[in-house]
């Protein structure tokens, strides 16, 4: 007798918010075990209680141990876990639930960031073959070499969800969230953006790691590495999604298939630095050692051997990036006349890749952006994308305008 078809669906937190919504979910998972299919459904914490857990732990004490908060945090995983397949027993669904430990999921050690380095499949597959038809995995835990209970960071549980996919050859992973899929633009700022029916996978990790909430980053990394095929659908309807998949089945390949932008962005500017060779490694390698993340790089023409530098990072390691320069200015390593910290912008970015095959793409985004008189303080460009830095109040303006430009709107 030949196994039955795999399929991996994942729930978020405000998917399994409440037993209300555990049980709409349970109908779901119960269509497609009716149509034939054994399932790995893989479940975040109950909305909320992730937040709430951490900030038990952060009232312990400021230096609390990493093992220990992933031992507590983790519990939200395993409380909504339990719940649904006690929900979907109650349908009449054969269902249990299963820990990272148990699976199990061996990460490396590093906890409260761990990744997963592989996940074992005899005690799922045995389970399925005496009849379960569902495994309710908590997502985002896994264990350590040393057997301690680990987490894999904000996200996790679409991580996990992939993982799990790749490990067991699902036919799919189903990505149940929020939202019915993935859109042209966020809705809230353009109401009229369209659904996509298709993206490729390096699009939706440009927009991924502009500020799309839709999907973790490091779950896209893992589904275009192993050709995972992902699905983003609604928990709340019955819509079709958005399918990220390989480039190749998308036939027809829009110049831009979406626009991004992100509030959370600080420009910092290094005044009068001496022009010579190794300034830029001066000046990046200190504040990659601190672990800011810088973007965008401008440096001016220099001007009786002084220049200017700007560059963006999160507006969280500002202080971090000045910190650092300042150490390392103390030291001698590199010389400044001044910092100033701009945290009043942010970014936008257009992503698609028919910019391979088409020319013209910058240009046009920049005509469409000076209509507006927005000013560009800053640019940034890969293969299938193009990021300008503007002022923050400018942000939805510009975010429509180009929308706009490139024909992106549901009438079209």
């Amino acid at each position: 007798m030949l196994p039955m078809p795999l399929l991996t669906m994942k729930f978020g937190g405000t998917s399994v918010a409440d037993l209300e919504r555990m049980r709409t979910v349970a109908s779901k998972i119960k269509y497609e075990v009716e149509r034939g299919y054994n399932v790995i459904a893989v479940v975040s914490a109950m909305a909320g209680a992730t937040n709430k857990l951490i900030g038990l732990v952060e009232s312990t004490s400021n230096l609390f141990d990493a093992r220990e908060y992933d031992a507590v945090v983790s519990t939200g995983e395993s409380q909504s876990s339990g719940l649904l397949a006690l929900t979907l027993q109650d349908i009449g669904i054969p269902a249990r639930s299963w820990q990272g430990w148990q699976v199990p999921v061996i990460t490396t050690s590093a906890h409260g960031t761990a990744r997963i380095t592989q996940i074992e499949t005899e005690n799922l597959n045995a389970k399925f073959a005496e009849g379960m038809r569902v495994a309710v995995v908590a997502g985002f835990q896994g264990t350590s070499p040393e057997g301690r209970m680990t987490t894999l960071g904000r996200g996790g549980s679409d991580t996990s969800a992939v993982a799990f996919a790749t490990a067991f050859k699902s036919e799919r992973c189903d990505i149940y969230t929020d939202v019915d899929g993935v859109y042209t633009a966020d809705p809230r700022i353009v109401p009229n953006a369209r659904k996509l029916q298709k993206i490729s996978y390096e699009e939706m990790l440009e927009l991924a790691s502009l500020g799309a909430k839709v999907l973790q980053t490091r779950s896209v990394e893992l589904a275009m590495r192993n050709n995972v095929r992902l699905c983003v659908r609604s928990s709340f309807n019955d819509e079709p999604g958005t399918l990220v998949c390989d480039e190749e089945e998308i036939m027809e390949k829009n110049t831009v298939s979406g626009i991004a932008q992100t509030v959370d962005e600080a420009k910092i500017s290094i005044l009068s630095v001496e022009d010579r060779p190794g300034i830029a490694e001066a000046v990046f390698g200190p504040l990659a050692a601190a672990g800011v993340n810088v973007d965008m790089i401008i440096q001016t023409i220099s001007e009786r051997e002084l220049t200017d530098i700007t560059f963006t990072c999160p507006v969280n390691q500002v202080e971090l990036a000045e910190s650092a320069l300042k150490s390392a200015r103390d030291r001698g390593s590199v010389g400044f006349r001044g910092l100033v910290a701009d945290t009043d912008v942010c970014k936008v970015s257009v992503v698609g890749i028919g910019m391979r095959s088409h020319t013209g793409v910058a240009s046009k985004m920049f005509g469409a952006l000076a209509k507006q008189k927005i000013n560009i303080k800053a640019i940034s460009t890969s293969e299938i994308k193009i990021s300008v830095l503007v002022d923050q109040i400018y942000r939805d303006l510009a975010v429509k305008a180009l929308h706009d430009e490139f024909g992106l709107n549901y009438s079209n």
